[in-house]
Parts: C-alpha cells; sequence; structure tokens
C-alpha cells in the first residue's frame, strides 16, 4: 500500500474509530507533508491553533484556559461547571471537524501526486477545505464568547495578566457576566 492510500486509510479510520491513539495517528499523517505535524496533532486534539487570537488578546478567554486557570481566577462551582460545558462542546466539534479536515487534506494531497488533476477536480475541494477551516475556527470563537459572559470583569482582568496580555483597552462597559 503506497504513502497516500495509508494515509487516506488512516484518516478513515479516525472518523470511525474516536478511541485511536492520536499520537499514532498524528505520526501516521506526517507523511502529509503539507501540514506540520504540531497543525496534525492541534486538528486531532480539537486544539484552536491560534484560531481564537482575536477573542483571546480582546478580552475575550478560552474555555480551555479558563478552566486551567480556574483556581487563580476563584470560579465559583458554576462558573466552573460552565466553563467545563462550554469546552466539551467545543471540543467535540472541533475534534470532529479537525478529522475532517485532515481527511480532505490527504484527498488534496493524493489529487497533486496522482499527477492528474484539473481545476473542477481541485476548486470544490479546496473550497470545502476553506470552509471545514472557517466552520472550526467559528465554534473555537463562539467558545470564546460563551465563556465571557461567564466570567466577571475583575476575572477576565486576571486571566488577561495571567496570560501575559495586560489590558489592550477597556474589556467592556457592557459586560454583564451571567453566572457568578
Amino acid at each position: 500500500m503506497d504513502k497516500v492510500r495509508s494515509i487516506l486509510l488512516v484518516c478513515s479510520l479516525l472518523l470511525l474509530v474516536p478511541s485511536l491513539q492520536v499520537s499514532h495517528a498524528a505520526q501516521q499523517l506526517g507523511e502529509l507533508g503539507t501540514l506540520s505535524t504540531d497543525e496534525i496533532q492541534g486538528l486531532l486534539n480539537g486544539e484552536g491553533i491560534g484560531a481564537a487570537k482575536a477573542a483571546e488578546l480582546n478580552h475575550y478567554p478560552g474555555p480551555r484556559h479558563v478552566l486551567d486557570l480556574a483556581s487563580q481566577l476563584q470560579l465559583s462551582e458554576a462558573q466552573r461547571n460552565k466553563a467545563q460545558e462550554i469546552y466539551d462542546r467545543m471540543h467535540e466539534e472541533a475534534v470532529r471537524l479537525g478529522k475532517t479536515i485532515l481527511h480532505r487534506e490527504g484527498e488534496l494531497d493524493h489529487i497533486f501526486k496522482k499527477g492528474d488533476i484539473d481545476s473542477n477536480e481541485l476548486k470544490p475541494l479546496v473550497m470545502e477545505i476553506a470552509r471545514l477551516r472557517g466552520e472550526l475556527r467559528l465554534i473555537h470563537l463562539l467558545a470564546h464568547l460563551e465563556m465571557k459572559r461567564v466570567l466577571s470583569r475583575e476575572q477576565i482582568e486576571k486571566y488577561d495578566e495571567l496570560r501575559g496580555y495586560g489590558t489592550h483597552g477597556p474589556i467592556d462597559k457592557h459586560h454583564h457576566p451571567e453566572n457568578h
């Protein structure tokens, strides 16, 4: 079995068997060449890979980091539970999209390797990958948007400080946390 078929097989298995070891799958997919190992690993793990930087730098905390900093932010039990709920929902969808993106990237790599490609085959595949990446980014940004509504202004300021962002302007004069 050639490398391309191996990559497509691994991608297909990832879509069907979620219990596969992520690091092993990432190693197998590393043969793609079009994506870095870190990007592959990030897509498989449902990570943002910088997708929510606009939110993060503008006082919209991410649920994973909020959970990691729960003690320093002095989250209430309700806030902790809500952050976990937001994260779990985002993560599940991000992992699903990441696997789909990797599968499509494998297809893209394959059609170029076979050397018999035309624009009719290329355009829809590239557009689909772009749509999936946009959807993945949106999932992450929406989680940041939702997370901000859970925290107090003081917690957001502390979050920014702990993450090394400082204050780049007003947090939000209309900020009204829902759960604290």
